[in-house]
């Protein structure tokens, strides 16, 4: 290396500037003072001169290119240590972190030792990283697409050639995602550090401490970092025969369910908690078959949100699960509210109500559900499964005076001048009291078949409001 490249370092190194018209030697620095003018030891110049009489001497026959030992049979050991600063983003659906790391490496250089007394007491100095060689630790899964790598900072270079080099890096690495408890998810990050083109027995790469420094992490608003530990791997390749150390730091999170809560889960609980309520909605009201396709259509939406963020994977998150459930119980209602409100519109010519039917639902689920007619209560006598109620009191009475009709019309007509009219009046009563004994009969079996679609509306009601809270207790449950 020419002095004379060294020269603006040299002056950096020193702070100070030579006045003008003092002289120089042929190395382009000022020639040493006399001793009664020398410059104390603790002087700023003296320590700038010293120190580009320094660089000179350790770089005038350097070269950056060769591994510094001075066994070449022996590995070179490097310590790691990483400090992670700040989680910049956790793209779970191209499975990429992209964190904010402070590297640390620290090594022996064989070659570049002195001793500081004969260098008025320097100990250390820092210069150009490009100056000294640097061993080639990448991260190994990473997943940049520029492949960029560190700052190009200086490197603090001690007297017993020790040199440690701390550097900042932004690096993005590919992390398997395990989405299966979303949002209640943890993850497992790894960031695996090694040497690219030296193996084991060239440089002997270890950790410095068992994880990460978190000291200086800035917190992250979705991610909570719960550890970083590290440990140290020795992976023979297919590649190569020899052994390749690493050393890998697992970044364990936990995600911050708030937001997903607030924003995803609960207006899904909400939302699906008025699927059962179309139940309760009046058949001639029209809008049952409504309202579930409505909550269908908002759950798809939901569901569609949790869709574009996630992986395309086999493992369906946890949220996504909740939601597929509650839309096929949705579906079931919507069915379930068809069949019920066909039930409901039951035509007067329909047949009656099947024995059994009368029994278990218009006795028994009938009171389990408190379904009841007006005038009636939960306690109060149920009717008769038939629901004729009063019928043989209202014949008796029609009977009563159809025959007070015939014996007036007897005493009042004498029987061989009114039989013609009495005969015709007969039949046309017959007739009316025949109709209207079919239209009560067919009001009747409507009636029934009304009040069945109405228990089980009431009990299908309370299956649903059950079924989900079952299932919001159980996704809870297993967030837990």
């Amino acid at each position: 290396m020419e002095p004379g490249a060294l020269l603006p370092l040299c002056l950096c190194l020193a702070g100070v500037l030579l006045a003008p018209g003092t002289p120089r030697d042929g190395s382009g620095c000022a020639p040493a003072p006399p001793a009664a003018l020398r410059v104390p030891s603790g002087c700023r110049g003296a320590q700038g001169r010293f120190a580009y009489k320094l660089l000179h001497d350790l770089f005038a026959n350097y070269s950056s290119a060769l591994r510094p030992v001075e066994d070449t049979d022996r590995a070179l050991n490097v310590t790691l240590q990483v400090t992670l600063s700040q989680i910049i983003d956790m793209d779970e659906r191209n499975q990429v972190l992209t964190s904010y790391l402070w590297v640390r490496l620290a090594w022996l250089d064989a070659h570049l030792t002195w001793d500081k007394d004969d260098y008025d007491g320097i100990d250390s100095i820092r210069i150009p990283s490009s100056f000294v060689w640097r061993p080639d630790i990448i991260l190994y899964n990473n997943a940049d697409e520029h492949f960029g790598g560190s700052m190009e900072t200086n490197v603090v270079l001690r007297s017993d050639g020790h040199i440690m080099w701390d550097s900042p890096a932004i690096t993005k690495s590919s992390c398997k995602v395990d989405v299966s408890y979303f949002p209640f998810d943890g993850q497992r990050c790894r960031l695996t550090f090694g040497s690219w083109t030296y193996n084991g027995n060239q440089i002997d790469l270890r950790n410095r401490l068992d994880s990460g420094d978190l000291t200086d992490f800035v917190e992250n608003v979705e991610w909570e970092v719960l550890g970083m530990p590290a440990t140290r791997n020795v992976i023979t390749y297919g590649c190569c025969s020899e052994p390749y150390p690493d050393v890998t730091f697992t970044l364990l999170l936990r995600r911050r369910a708030s937001f997903y809560i607030f924003n995803l889960l609960l207006p899904c609980i909400l939302v699906s908690f008025l699927a059962p309520l179309g139940f309760y909605l009046p058949a001639d009201s029209g809008e049952k078959v409504s309202l579930g396709v409505t909550v269908l259509l908002a759950l798809t939406v939901f569901q569609l949100l949790v869709a574009e963020s996630m992986p395309p994977s086999e493992s369906v998150p946890l949220i996504g699960k909740y939601y597929i459930a509650t839309m096929t119980m949705i579906t079931a209602s919507t069915a379930l509210t068809i069949f019920i409100m066909n039930i409901h519109h039951c035509r007067p010519g329909a047949r009656p109500v099947p024995p059994w039917a009368q029994r278990l639902i218009l006795h028994h689920m009938a009171r389990l559900c408190c379904v009841y007619e007006v005038g009636e209560s939960c306690k109060s006598p149920q009717r008769a499964p038939d629901g004729r109620v009063g019928r043989g009191d209202a014949e008796g009475a029609w009977e009563s005076r159809r025959e007070g009709a015939v014996g007036t019309t007897a005493e009042g007509c004498p029987w061989d001048h009114c039989l013609c009219h009495h005969d015709a009046l007969l039949r046309n009563v017959g007739y009316i009291a025949g109709c209207f004994r079919r239209h009560r009969a067919h009001q009747r079996r409507t009636g029934e078949w009304k009040k069945v679609a109405k228990v089980m509306d009431r009990f299908f009601m309370w299956v649903f409001f059950l079924m989900v809270f079952l299932m919001s207790v159980l996704v809870l449950g297993n967030a837990a």
